[in-house]
């Protein structure tokens, strides 16, 4: 029985050099095939020896090759191939008639496959799949170990479902496998890894190798490097090499001893990787595809290549073939509520406005519906387009091919793409109309549906888990963690967003932490303060709370939520929503960045918006065109943010700044509302570049309409930088309002009914009303007498400025046009406020002088001889008030009062 049992053996197989897929598909395929044997037909990845070694090979029924005798053979399973060079050893039993061959394979088939008498074919991301399908069926039972491995081979070949190929097969399989117990830090672990140095010397070496062609309008880089050994993990450093070059199209070839390696990885449809390096020897599917060759040079193998490329791919659409025309226009002054009308009457969501000049159609800019319908929402239907129109829009030429218009399309967040030659408007292609080419290519499915957001459909992604441990602290980082942790198990899902974001890109130190939940943002507040010891403030109407720690440090939780404006410049109503919307709720493009804090997500960036790309290129752009309708007060945050960090604000932006400031929008704020915004540029490290752009958005007037910048006023916010500097470089640890100050200089010529009507319009407090409106001219009426009483005496000094605020005393050091002023309040901050004689109350009954109001006022003058450098040490100023109460007893004044104090 065990002669004719052995007789009747099935072998389990996959290619030479086996990645993850096949090894998985090999352990499932065990599984359908009980008692067969594993067979390596030779080596494979090294990550996978090191894999196997140390944890998984017990689950593997295996066998040497060389320990089989081939005439028991009865059955061979093929997995992850179906080519005869690539199961090495064991391709002479493909010729035995008695052999039955099953063979489980997601890559398309060829002339040159084996011939089986089973074939499980299906366009699947991975060859697993298609075998976990039938264990599925089945109901064939696996092991947290064995689903974890299956798992893995899935996520290797979907590049974790993020590869082209991917199907939802693959996602099923995975969660089926996720639901029998694999494990995704394990999976995480490996797929995760980082390349080593000697790696980064061969990434290093194919990126100086490069070639870059346009080959019937496609983008095709190949580069070529050589080595004298093998190369482990050659097409983990190509995958490497496409997203670090953000390449679509790349075949890497290395000669690595006596053979030719060629891995070739397509985005798009127009190359067929699979395709093209069969003819090399090799196989694959559209998407990815390997050689191995013998017997070629690799100046063989590159001329081969080359042909191939030149004579297989097609040349893709050009705008020209794909435009609309005639092009449906309207011009500048047309109302919003006419262009409304003409777009529902033509059925479309976007129109080109353009103006007759010199006989020729001018292109002005575009307006789509969503603007449209806001402004019709906003009873602005009278108002023309060329107030909202977008002016910064791309155009291609006929002949741009389908890269460059997908491109300029989805980059630039046009809904409607003009076609020009020569300055006349050739056609237009919209949108849809790209999609519409794009579905039928079968290329980006996800983006088969358009959104109302004139954004990218989906997200641009990327880990950036090592940038937050490089920039963030222990302690942040645990807290993060924690956050996503506790969000995940109340099912949850946990952002950190905006500012902090954004900051951590520009590497500015940001600790104000903001937190966006999916779900209920004051539910899972309570729980984590709960977990952390910690108190919460909450905030039910808008669905916000604020954590608050034992050493007071503070984060900032909403529900994720979206916003509306019941009118122009009204506070915005709340209602929940998803992360992406509510992140399309924000100010402008570069805060609306988040990074996910799942655990099994943790560090990965979200960027709906372009913000990586605003950030990079410095500009500041807002979201869609009615923002500064809905919310004014983004004028003046993006005057803030373009000074802080040296950013541009874009053209369309200013355009609609200065529509908002035309249509009185802001006159609609309440002067609260605008004094915060005011404020906040006001504390700015150096506020002065952003005052005078204020001024250049005629945006002063909402402080009050007497209110303007002349040179002189520059010049005085430039002193006030440096004065401000210059104090807190004394390190006092004195807090003051440095805000105060430059607002002082920019109403200087305000009078004190204007100052007292501004103080009430912007609602300020009564210390800061009676600072601005009254002391201030106090102030400025004892510096006009200093000017005039130089020079001064430091007691004099003292006694004129020790009654006004740090605020109105610093104000004067700015505005004084005395240097020895400037210099006698510098004295003043750093020496005579601080001054203090020895001398005590005490000293002076032992002299023998009556207490009375005489003891003041001659420890008075005892400091003001001290200040004025006369006494230097305590018997100084014992001897200078012992003559000095001479003095004072003899005035009959003095008499007066000691003697009515002692009849008393």
């Amino acid at each position: 029985m065990a002669t004719e049992k052995k007789k009747n053996l099935t072998v389990i197989t996959t290619h030479i050099n086996a990645d993850f897929d096949g090894i998985a598909s090999m352990l499932a395929a065990q599984k359908l095939y009980p008692g067969a044997l594993v067979v390596f037909p030779g080596s494979y990845e090294r990550n996978l020896r090191n894999f196997f070694v140390d944890s998984m090979a017990y689950l593997f029924n295996m066998a040497d090759i060389n320990d089989i005798d081939f005439s028991d053979i009865r059955r061979l399973v093929l997995v992850d191939t179906r080519k005869a060079d690539r199961i090495g050893k064991l391709s002479p039993l493909l010729s035995l008639p008695e052999i039955d061959i099953h063979i489980y394979d997601h890559h398309p088939h060829s002339p040159s496959d084996i011939k089986a008498h089973a074939d499980f074919y299906n366009r699947t991301g991975a060859t697993t799949t298609i075998l976990t399908q039938f264990i599925r069926e089945k109901q064939i039972a696996l092991t947290s170990d064995e689903a974890t491995i299956m798992c893995l081979g899935i996520y290797e070949d979907t590049g974790s479902f993020t590869f082209p190929s991917t199907t939802e097969h693959d996602l099923m399989s995975a969660a089926f496998l996720l639901s029998s117990g694999a494990n995704l830090n394990v999976i995480a672990d490996i797929i995760s890894k980082e390349i080593n140095p000697q790696q980064v010397k061969v990434l290093n070496d194919m990126l100086l190798s490069a070639n870059r062609f346009k080959i019937n309008g496609v983008d095709v880089t190949v580069t070529s490097i050589s080595s004298e050994t093998y190369i482990h993990d050659f097409a983990l450093i190509v995958h490497k090499m496409m997203k670090v070059e953000n390449l679509n199209v790349l075949f890497a070839i290395a000669r690595m001893s006596n053979k030719i390696y060629v891995v070739a990885r397509s985005r798009v449809p127009e190359v067929d990787a699979g395709g093209i390096v069969t003819s090399l020897g090799g196989g694959g599917h559209g998407f990815a595809a390997a050689a191995t060759i013998r017997d070629r040079t690799l100046a063989q193998v590159e001329q081969q290549l080359m042909e191939k490329l030149y004579r297989t791919i097609k040349p893709s659409q050009l705008a020209g073939e794909i435009m609309s025309s005639p092009v449906i226009t309207i011009g500048p002054d047309v109302s919003c509520h006419d262009a409304g009308t003409r777009m529902t009457r033509y059925n479309v969501n976007a129109l080109l406005v353009t103006e007759k000049q010199k006989e020729k159609d001018v292109l002005l800019g575009f307006i789509s519906r969503q603007v449209i319908e806001k402004a019709l929402f906003h009873d602005l239907k009278h108002v023309p387009v060329k107030e909202y129109m977008s002016t910064e829009l791309a155009v291609v030429s006929p002949e741009a091919d389908i890269h460059e218009i997908q491109e300029k399309i989805i980059h630039n967040k046009q809904r409607i793409l003009p076609v020009m030659e020569q300055d006349v408007i050739k056609g237009v292609i919209t949108r849809t109309n790209l999609l519409n080419i794009l579905v039928d290519q079968a290329q980006l499915n996800h983006e088969k549906q358009t959104n109302g957001f004139q954004a990218p459909v989906t997200a641009r992604t990327r880990n950036v888990r090592r940038l937050m441990k490089e920039r963030l602290s222990k302690k942040l980082m645990g807290i993060l963690k924690e956050i996503g942790e506790t969000a995940a198990e109340i099912g949850f899902s946990a952002y950190v967003v905006g500012g902090f974001v954004r900051d951590l890109f520009l590497y500015r130190k940001n600790e104000d932490v903001d937190i966006v939940i999916e779900g209920d943002g004051i539910l899972f507040a309570k729980k984590y303060a709960k977990i952390s010891g910690a108190r919460v403030n909450a905030y039910q109407k808008f669905g916000t709370a604020v954590i608050i720690f034992p050493d007071g440090f503070k984060i900032d939780v909403a529900s994720a939520r979206t916003e509306y404006y019941q009118s122009p410049a009204a506070l915005p109503t709340v209602e929940m929503s998803s992360i992406k919307m509510d992140l399309f709720r924000r100010d402008f493009t570069i805060n609306t960045l988040a990074i996910q804090l799942s655990p099994s997500s943790f560090g990965v960036l979200i960027d709906f918006f372009s913000a990586q790309r605003d950030i990079k290129e410095k500009v500041i752009r807002i979201l869609h065109n009615l923002s500064f309708v809905e919310d004014p007060t983004r004028g003046f945050r993006a005057i803030r943010f373009e000074q802080r960090f040296g950013f541009s604000i874009g053209k369309l932006t200013s355009s609609l700044i200065k529509n908002a400031v035309n249509m009185d929008f802001f006159k609609k704020l309440s002067g609260r509302r605008i004094f915060m915004e005011i404020r906040l540029i006001l504390e700015e490290e150096n506020p002065a570049p952003a005052i005078i752009r204020l001024s250049d958005y005629n945006l002063l007037q909402f402080i009050h309409s007497s209110v303007t910048l002349n040179k002189k006023t520059i010049e005085l916010l430039h002193t006030a930088h440096k004065v401000i500097t210059w104090y807190d470089l004394l390190f006092l640890e004195e807090s003051y309002n440095k805000w105060a100050i430059y607002f002082l200089v920019l109403i200087r010529h305000c009078d004190a009914k204007t100052s007292l009507e501004i103080c009430r319009n912007f609602e300020l407090p009564p210390r800061f009303l009676k600072m601005i409106s009254m002391e201030r001219f106090e102030a400025e009426k004892c510096l006009y007498g200093l000017e005039r009483k130089l020079p001064i005496k430091n007691s004099t000094i003292y006694k004129r400025l020790t009654v006004f605020k740090t605020e109105l005393i610093l104000y004067m050091m700015v505005i004084t046009k005395q240097k020895q002023v400037e210099k006698a309040i510098s004295n003043y901050f750093t020496k005579l406020k601080h001054v203090r004689i020895a001398m005590k109350g005490q000293d002076l009954f032992s002299l023998g002088i009556p207490r009375g109001p005489i003891f003041g006022k001659i420890l008075d003058a005892v400091r003001d001889q001290r200040m004025n450098g006369k006494a230097k040490t305590k018997k100084d100023e014992l001897e200078f008030a012992k003559q000095y109460a001479e003095i004072l007893l003899k005035t009959p004044d003095s008499r007066k009062s000691e003697s009515k104090k002692n009849h008393q």
